[in-house]
């Protein structure tokens, strides 16, 4: 039940009989009353609070005529935040309130309600209070109630999903639960209408803030509370709330803050546990699997390694993104593979997040990886690399190597996709990334590359060569798209071509030295991209 409205009160049986009409103020008619108050006073700034409804006669009221003691009586019942002024005809007016009063109280927005028949003001203050101890009797169950919900979350240490489903259960919903990013981590429509909920959502939430712990923006209709320390936010729960949030609405969106940051605490401290078991267990997968006692250890963590294939993944966010926390993406990933029933090893070195996945030997590694990597890749953006399969436990350490450097050879400009990078999706690239720092390729690529540095370090070239020199090789088909690519026209890229042509003494329409060149350069792009 909602606060008691001065629209509502009006439609309560007392003031039915007294045939209400509303004179003034009609756009303050959804104005909370917190009691009724009768008085004859001219100065009623001393006898209000915030909320009380004024019920009066008008016998000590000012002059019909007194057009300033009616504006200061108006503006007095504003300042007190009066919820509206009740007047009964009969005492003093037979027919209608003055005009004075009535113009009075429409420049200060005050609900002017004139009863057309005489009541006892005793029957109204009566039924006002009933309905308004009513109302608040109701708040203060739905308060037990509330802190009863979130007390046996907090007692059971509750993960996110069962918060956010007592939220929608408690509000009707929709509720949704972000990062720092304003990415949805997740959501649920309750009962409400939902539709259109989360479009576009990065961008609108990002354009919303609040003051304080909890706001409301009235634009969207949104409740939003911040989730973590004043300097430190990790995150927001927001619920739907069309109209100003009630007390209670705020109280549950607070509580359900408090339960999130209580899981976290928990979470964070599991989280440490478990991470450093990982890590421990991929460190002596990796080096010594047949160590006494690691398979068992590896059983107890819920890693089955008997009659088991076995895949290394990377995870890195891409490099046109900024940087993440790598925690977070191991979290996500044990989430994720933990609601598909994968059994996986998840740790963090070099602030990446290597993954080691474990299905049965009839089933596919890779189609189980493209499912994990699926469900991450929803909530942030992760290049992910997986190594070959294998069948025993002596290549795990092979998978995990061949990923890592799969990783280093996805293209800087890549989208992503594939949801997961494998070396048969990179040709040349995945070749040089197997061969890993072979002190031969690095001798390869510095010779085939040294003339042109150096003219480009000097006045001949002024830094434009090598950059021709790629363009021409990553537009193979058309000159004019890799003039394009430098913004140049095309007599000034085939001059640039013309000087690589005297500077390496040879000509680049030869399909052996363009091949040369290309695997120079990107043996160059994988060195770098490793350093």
């Amino acid at each position: 039940m909602s606060q008691l409205t001065v629209a509502e009160a009006l439609q309560l049986p007392a003031f039915q009989r007294a045939e209400p009409v509303v004179v003034a103020g009609e756009d303050g008619l959804t104005r909370p009353i917190r009691w009724a108050h009768a008085t004859e006073q001219s100065d009623v700034v001393p006898l209000l609070r915030p909320g009380d409804l004024v019920l009066t006669m008008g016998t000590g009221l000012p002059d019909d005529s007194d057009e300033d003691g009616w504006r200061r009586f108006a503006a007095d019942l504003a300042e007190a935040e009066s919820s509206g002024l009740v007047v009964e005809l009969g005492r003093r007016w037979s027919d209608a309130v003055p005009p004075a009063l009535v113009t009075a109280c429409r420049e200060q927005s005050v609900p002017l309600v004139v009863l057309t028949h005489e009541t006892r003001f005793a029957a109204l203050t009566q039924a006002i209070g009933e309905r308004v101890v009513d109302v608040q009797l109701d708040e203060l169950v739905e308060a037990q109630r509330v802190h009863e919900t979130f007390t046996e979350l907090s007692f059971a240490q509750a993960g996110p999903a069962d918060i956010l489903d007592a939220v929608c259960r408690l509000t009707g919903g929709p509720v949704v639960l972000e990062n720092a990013e304003h990415r949805p981590l997740d959501f649920l429509t309750g009962t409400a209408p939902s539709a259109g909920f989360l479009d576009n959502w990065q961008a609108r939430s990002s354009r919303v803030t609040i003051a304080r712990r909890t706001g409301w923006d009235e634009r969207l209709g949104w409740l939003v509370t911040r989730l973590g320390s004043d300097d430190r936010d990790w995150g927001r729960l927001v619920i739907a709330s069309p109209q100003r949030p009630s007390q209670r609405l705020v109280a549950v969106a607070e509580r359900a803050a408090a339960a999130l940051a209580l899981h976290r605490l928990h979470d964070r401290d599991r989280d440490n546990v478990v991470r450093r078991v990982h890590l421990e267990l991929v460190q002596g997968l990796r080096s010594a699997p047949d160590a006494p006692g690691l398979l068992d250890r590896c059983e107890v963590a819920g890693f089955p390694t008997r009659r088991r294939r076995f895949l290394g993944l990377v995870a890195r966010p891409p490099l046109a993104s900024r940087v993440q926390d790598a925690g977070e993406v191991v979290s996500a990933f044990v989430r994720a593979a933990h609601g598909l029933r994968v059994p996986v090893l998840v740790c963090e070195v070099d602030r990446e997040a290597r993954v080691l996945l474990s299905v049965p030997a009839t089933s596919d590694p890779d189609a189980a990886a493209d499912r994990i990597a699926a469900r991450v890749q929803a909530l942030t953006p992760l290049v992910v690399a997986a190594g070959r399969p294998s069948d025993s436990l002596d290549g795990i350490d092979t998978s995990l190597l061949e990923a890592g450097q799969v990783a280093d050879a996805v293209p800087a400009s890549d989208d992503a996709s594939p949801v997961v990078h494998r070396l048969a999706d990179l040709h040349v690239r995945g070749l040089l990334a197997l061969l890993g720092d072979d002190e031969r390729i690095r001798v390869f690529a510095e010779r085939e590359l040294r003339v042109l540095r150096e003219a480009d370090a000097g006045p001949v070239g002024r830094g434009s060569l090598l950059p021709a020199l790629r363009a021409l090789l990553d537009h193979p088909a058309s000159k004019t798209d890799a003039a394009a690519s430098l913004h140049l026209s095309r007599a000034a890229f085939y001059d640039r071509l013309a000087k690589i042509e005297r500077v390496l003494g040879m000509g680049l329409d030869d399909p052996e030295v363009r091949l040369s060149l290309h695997l120079a350069l990107l043996a160059d792009d994988l060195s770098r991209s490793r350093s």
